[in-house]
């Protein structure tokens, strides 16, 4: 059984949303593939603000991302991509759901919903950099079109993160990108 995509609204974050990350975000489930434990209040009051600033700059940037209700459940979106290793100036796009938001669809949704303002932006291509083991965002990834491009040796873990691509200029990615989901591997999707 295959059902729809929910649908998702994106906004630019305010600073009432660093607020709204930490909460969601203040589970050691979430918190797994980025670092392990809950961070401060303080780093999502610079992340929201640094998002601002893409915004403004970039015309893109990490969205707060709402179910129907408009209820904050995430962020979704792309920026620079921040570190001094792995993939330099490129674009990556990537996604945070609170725990009780998993496996219904929403960064699939978001996700997609962000590769069309990216296109629309003029962004080429994109890249996800995936920590190996989150398979909730292999699978994200997956249902994009991405396709593993290499691999990069982390700075700080002993391990080398999984970069996919996805060429946005011809979307010659060869796949369409799947807005359904299987019933069986929704528990493993988000």
């Amino acid at each position: 059984m295959n059902r729809a995509l929910p649908a998702v609204r994106l906004r630019v974050p305010t600073h009432e949303d660093a607020f709204a990350w930490y909460r969601v975000f203040d589970d050691p489930d979430v918190m797994e593939f980025h670092g392990g434990r809950s961070a401060e209040l303080s780093v999502y009051e610079e992340l929201t603000a640094r998002q601002r600033r893409h915004d403004a700059e970039f015309g893109f940037c990490l969205w707060t991302m709402a179910d129907e209700s408009g209820r904050v459940i995430g962020f979704t979106g792309a920026q620079p991509w921040p570190q001094d290793w792995g993939p330099k100036g490129e674009i990556e796009i990537g996604w945070r759901l609170g725990r009780e938001f998993w496996g219904r669809g929403y960064a699939t949704a978001a996700a997609l919903a962000t590769l069309e303002r990216l296109r629309t932006a003029g962004v080429p291509r994109v890249v996800a950099m995936v920590r190996p083991g989150n398979e909730r965002s292999v699978a994200v990834a997956r249902r994009l079109g991405m396709e593993l491009a290499q691999t990069f040796p982390h700075l700080r873990l002993a391990e080398d993160a999984l970069c996919f691509r996805l060429d946005l200029s011809n979307d010659n990615s060869g796949k369409e990108p799947d807005t359904t989901l299987n019933a069986p591997s929704i528990r493993n999707s988000e």
